[in-house]
């Protein structure tokens, strides 16, 4: 919306603005930030030390292999409908159409190489920031993935980096950054307020992982309202977590004979 929309913009279109946010947040990321507060609650009052705690970002879902890659299929299937909720209510409203988010495919090639570039960027640090929290006991260790090795065991791990990049980016920046900006918010408070969101649903690997997510996500609100470009955003999310998944079990080995 324009300036004098959003003064213009009634009472009660805002409280509906607000329910809006409310529900979608309720359906999706908001209710893995509640989640994370009471897992890292529970985390620590236990009597072991956050250090060696353990969180598995994939786990089997049954015992039986034909049930579990159902199970993990209908996982990201289901994770993936708020989206397109989000998706429908941003369609639906004069604006902004999705294509104003920098959700369309005018630039693959240059979204793509700004994607990798970021996720470069964005991996080295991350790994250190890990290593540092493992080391200063506020980190637990995090397994990317638990699964057996099956034939569907990569693919599913890649639709997982896929959903866990269109989730949070689609949602926590292309809705929620359109919806605060609807309801008057400026730049930086919609930037930060998005960031603490994204920490707060990563509170639960410890504080190493919610620091290192709000950094995460002020750098990818800043480029967002610099070039107003989602899918860089996505698809760096994606590399980031298919490396992370994928190579997991690969290093594990490897280190296993050192």
């Amino acid at each position: 919306m324009t300036g004098s929309n959003i003064s213009a913009l009634p009472a009660s279109g805002r409280r509906r603005l607000w329910s809006e946010i409310l529900i979608v947040l309720g359906l999706s990321l908001g209710a893995s930030a509640v989640y994370s507060v009471v897992a890292i609650v529970n985390r620590l009052t236990q009597t072991k030390a956050l250090s060696q705690q353990t969180a598995t970002l994939n786990a089997p879902l049954s015992d039986r292999q034909i049930f579990d890659l159902i199970y993990q299929f209908l996982g990201v299937f289901f994770a993936l409908v708020p989206v397109a909720l989000v998706g429908f209510l941003l369609w639906q409203a004069a604006s902004p159409h999705l294509s104003r988010l920098g959700i369309d495919f005018r630039h693959p090639f240059r979204d793509t190489a700004s994607g990798i570039g970021l996720a470069l960027i964005i991996g080295i640090p991350g790994i250190g920031l890990y290593l540092l929290g493992r080391a200063v006991g506020i980190t637990v260790q995090v397994i990317p993935t638990a699964l057996d090795q099956h034939w569907w065991t990569v693919p599913i791990l890649l639709l997982s980096a896929a959903r866990a990049g269109i989730t949070e980016e689609v949602i926590v920046v292309g809705y929620l950054f359109a919806r605060l900006r609807d309801l008057g918010w400026g730049r930086w408070s919609i930037i930060l307020a998005a960031a603490v969101l994204r920490g707060t649903y990563h509170l639960y690997q410890g504080f190493g992982s919610f620091v290192g997510n709000i950094a995460m996500g002020v750098l990818f609100g800043w480029l967002y309202t610099r070039y107003g470009r989602l899918l860089p955003l996505v698809i760096a999310h994606f590399i980031l977590d298919a490396a992370t998944f994928i190579g997991y079990p690969w290093a594990a080995s490897v280190f296993s004979w050192l």
